[in-house]
């Protein structure tokens, strides 16, 4: 488990992370979203113990992980901004990362290169910016750390490779109960990976949810009443959060279980009806809206 408890990071006059505290479960997929100044990166970087943090603390396993060898061993961190040495190969970036993780697995470290199509012995600075996150990945998987952190990983990968590295996520969880971190300002490419999702806002958590939740809590409806008007009963039955209307046709969303839904829609005898499902930008949408944030200035 990774605990972040009350961590703010400034440079000089610029507070990068204001307050942070969050709860990262193993086991599962967590993703950090925001636009790209909203701290995420430095919160990665505070995570991995490459920043130390100017007030509170982050824990992994319930030790301090700036300036612990023993808590970084855990932890793998694929940064956005690369950088490798300028005249290395994927081997000799193996063989450091080997010096420093105890468990990295050189076998499968080499299988999965050949896999990827990727050559050990050329020049990374000849790689192109996908083939440079597909070997950052691979050597992240490889280091069999419990934690993995992920910082735009996806940016720069083709759609085959996107689905490669998600597949190779879910099978690491399944079979040793890795636990990757997602940062990434793009919900779609976390929406079928991530279990828990953190929205992060000018350096600070806005909130964080649990996925299912939110898709079991929050719905979609499509409707046309008799009389044209959105009925007093839905907003006195319902918690309302957005209403459309588009001619006789509403659409709105709201917050509650299925089954009240379905009897409060059932009871009024409306023309039509029917509830849609929601993406996870729809449903941020939603929840940010709520709270008074404009989600197209918080997300892309």
């Amino acid at each position: 488990m990774i605990e972040i408890q009350k961590v703010s990071k400034s440079f000089g006059a610029v507070k990068a992370v204001d307050g942070v505290s969050a709860v990262i479960e193993e086991g599962h997929v967590y993703g950090l979203i925001g636009t790209n100044g909203a701290g995420k990166s430095t919160l990665m970087r505070l995570l991995a113990g490459v920043l130390a943090p100017d007030e509170g603390m982050v824990k992994v396993d319930g030790e301090p992980v700036y300036d612990n060898p023993r808590a970084k061993e855990k932890v793998f961190y694929i940064s956005d901004d690369q950088y490798f040495f300028r005249s290395g190969t994927p081997r000799d970036i193996m063989h450091l990362y080997r010096t420093y993780y105890p468990g990295f697995d050189s076998e499968k470290w080499q299988e999965t290169m050949d896999k990827f199509g990727l050559d050990s012995r050329r020049k990374v600075n000849t790689f192109s910016k996908g083939m440079k996150k597909q070997l950052s990945v691979i050597c992240g998987v490889c280091a069999n750390t419990r934690y993995l952190l992920c910082d735009e990983t996806f940016d720069g990968l083709d759609p085959v490779m996107r689905q490669a590295v998600k597949a190779i996520f879910i099978r690491e969880m399944e079979e040793r109960g890795l636990t990757p971190v997602v940062a990434s300002h793009n919900l779609r490419e976390l929406e079928d990976v991530c279990e828990s999702v953190g929205l992060l806002h000018r350096g600070g958590i806005l909130f964080e949810k649990d996925l299912d939740e939110m898709k079991m809590g929050i719905h979609r409806v499509q409707c046309i009443f008799r009389e044209r008007t959105l009925p007093r009963q839905v907003r006195e039955s319902l918690e309302v959060l957005t209403v459309e209307t588009r001619g006789a046709l509403y659409t709105f969303t709201v917050r509650g279980s299925r089954e009240d839904v379905e009897s409060c829609m059932e009871a009024l005898e409306p023309v039509f009806y029917e509830l849609l499902p929601l993406s996870l930008e729809e449903i941020f949408i939603s929840e940010t809206e709520v709270k008074g944030y404009d989600i197209k200035a918080l997300i892309c």
